[in-house]
């Protein structure tokens, strides 16, 4: 069911610890690597000798993926330190692997884990080697949260692809491969070796505050065929893939890390709209599948949430469902999981739902130290703590880990933002951008009849490490295209003085494009367009994110959806406004009138060209 991929060339550090441990291990990893496609009972027969020696702390430890603070595991800057010491009472990533023998750390942006390509392979070996010197030292599973679109952790110069709702307007499963394939090569080049992608949530609810852009559509086949190719994208390039967040996190208007969404499917809802990606991440043979901290009623009415439900991760993802692989919490920081229970309670109730790793607890040492306390007391055995732990060892094992923990200089250089990576991220770019409206052929814009643009709307903060801000991309990529353009950032909420700024501006230019950004009807982005238009200037509006705004804005005679505000798909759309490319998106959700939600304004599969 599993992938067996081919080991990756690169000379890789080596320490004397790994050596012992491949001994130890006997071979494990040749028979992981090399052989057939299921691992086997010999395999896991290496893997439980493993377990057997561990001692219950070094088990706990397993179990537990954590943030830490700092560009290197061993030398943070003091900021970093004092991060860590407030938050998980330990001054470095070495630190905390020797305390709690953690079995994963996640990466993010704000930890400082991720400024540029070289250092995070140097952070990563870095972990490795704290690790595997530690007495019985396993390899680390080093995760992040590198979804495309608006959710990335590592920016340029890395290859940075479009978000899912994009990949979904292009329709391709084989741009979905390759994204999966190279976005994988990038990540393990760094020493990433889990990735928590694709989104398998269906967005049937334009309301939707957390999810939106970061699923693929609303129409729970194409979500399937487009899940199962990122997967084996991802699987080709030896990387986890993570498919999230089951039981379906895209029918709600709550966002679980501030509150506790209530999905009100039924049984035969959930069969229809929200099981068919997951159970197609499941025959493409995912490595792990994320919990949502969500409740559903129909699946399990206790009340709890998914990530501590027994009857949705044991009854129905793995007996109805078959998946045997790792089951990761969703951040246990995040509101919707805390609502009911302490810090202490959640994960070992995520661990008597079925769980496999618990994910980023607020307090490392309390989650940490109830899960101990939990098998002490005899509220968890250790057999059960021994069967989540043989799959993440499996998981470790298939990603060649015991073999080759560690990434080279070399590797980073010749993988990471390499040309051909830009360029297909450029290519996969260019057939999403949907063209929604085209009144009067105003598109594509004619440099002899518009050669001076103006360049307004709204400029979120950059989702990615990207260049941003999205006047400033739009801007130059239509003069690098033979336009002159200027940006004149308006916001998405622009004041009375800001629209009056630009619609002055608007006088010396030959036609406006505007960036429009989650528009509801009480915006004042709703002024600054109306009043554009009012100036007799054509305009031409990009929604950056949601393709809803269209609805907002019935009096845009030429409007396009990006449905992501990274550099990549900005320039595609710039390229489609000059008719340097034609438009080839198709809208992945239905577009419902702003008055009248029960009339669909665009249906799915909506897209002009030229």
């Amino acid at each position: 069911m599993h992938h067996a991929g081919t080991k990756s060339a690169g000379n890789t550090a080596s320490s004397p610890s790994r050596r012992t441990l491949l001994a130890a291990t006997a071979g494990v990893t040749a028979a992981l690597t090399i052989g057939p496609t299921t691992a086997h009972a010999d395999d896991d027969e290496r893997l439980r000798k493993l377990i057997s020696r561990m001692t219950l702390e070094e088990k706990v430890g397993q179990l537990f993926v954590s943030r830490v603070y700092g560009h290197s595991a061993t030398a943070p800057d003091q900021a970093d330190i004092d991060a860590n010491l407030r938050e998980l009472g330990v001054r470095t990533a070495a630190e905390l692997l020797a305390t709690y023998r953690l079995g994963g750390v996640i990466y993010f942006t704000w930890a400082h884990n991720t400024r540029t390509p070289h250092q995070i392979a140097d952070l990563s070996n870095g972990i490795q080697k704290a690790s595997l010197d530690l007495p019985r030292g396993l390899p680390v599973l080093i995760s992040t949260d590198q979804e495309h679109g608006i959710v990335a952790r590592v920016g340029r110069p890395a290859t940075l692809f479009p978000g899912a709702m994009a990949v979904g307007a292009g329709g391709s499963r084989s741009d979905a491969r390759t994204l999966g394939r190279i976005a994988g090569e990038e990540l393990r080049a760094l020493g990433i070796r889990q990735d928590y992608s694709p989104v398998a949530d269906v967005n049937v609810n334009p309301a939707n505050p957390v999810i939106g852009v970061r699923s693929f559509g609303a129409d729970p086949d194409a979500v399937a065929g487009l899940v199962a190719a990122e997967v084996a994208g991802y699987q080709r390039a030896k990387v986890a893939a993570t498919a999230k967040h089951f039981p379906g996190h895209g029918d709600t208007e709550v966002d679980s890390h501030y509150g506790f969404p209530v999905i009100e499917h039924t049984r035969e809802q959930w069969e229809t709209l929200d099981a068919p990606p997951f159970r197609a991440a499941i025959r493409a043979g995912i490595d792990s599948i994320m919990t949502a901290h969500i409740m559903v009623p129909a699946l399990d009415p206790s009340g709890d949430p998914a990530t501590l439900s027994r009857p949705i991760l044991t009854g129905i993802l793995r007996e109805e469902l078959g998946y045997d692989g790792v089951v990761v919490t969703d951040s246990l920081g995040m509101e919707g999981v805390r609502t009911k229970y302490g810090d202490d309670r959640v994960p070992v109730l995520a661990l008597k739902a079925g769980v496999d790793q618990l994910l980023n607890p607020p307090k490392l040492d309390i989650a940490w130290n109830a899960v101990l306390k939990a098998v002490q007391d005899g509220e968890l055995t250790e057999e059960r703590l021994d069967a989540s732990i043989l799959r993440v060892l499996r998981l470790k094992a298939r990603l060649g880990l015991f073999e080759e923990p560690y990434v080279s200089a070399r590797g980073v250089d010749r993988t990471v933002g390499t040309r051909p990576h830009l360029a297909a991220a450029d290519r996969i770019a260019e057939r999403t951008t949907t063209l929604l409206v085209n009144e009067g052929g105003l598109l594509p814009l004619s440099r002899r009849e518009h050669p001076r643009l103006l360049v307004v709307g709204a400029d979120p903060a950059s989702p990615s490490g990207t260049t941003g801000p999205p006047t400033g991309v739009l801007a130059t990529a239509l003069t690098e295209l033979g336009f002159t353009a200027t940006a004149l950032p308006t916001g998405t909420a622009p004041s009375p003085a800001t629209v009056d700024r630009a619609v002055a501006a608007a006088q010396d230019a030959d036609a406006v494009v505007v960036g429009t950004y989650n528009v509801t009807a009480s915006s004042s982005q709703k002024t600054l367009v109306e009043r554009l238009l009012a100036t007799g200037r054509p305009v031409v509006a990009v929604a950056v994110r949601n393709p809803y705004d269209v609805a907002q804005l019935p009096g845009v005679r030429a409007y396009l959806a990006s449905y992501s505000w990274t550099d990549v798909e900005l320039r595609a759309a710039a390229r489609v406004i000059a008719g340097k490319v034609r438009p080839r998106g198709k809208l992945p959700v239905p577009v419902q009138q702003a008055d009248d939600p029960a009339r669909v304004l665009y249906p799915l599969g909506h897209g002009l060209s030229y």
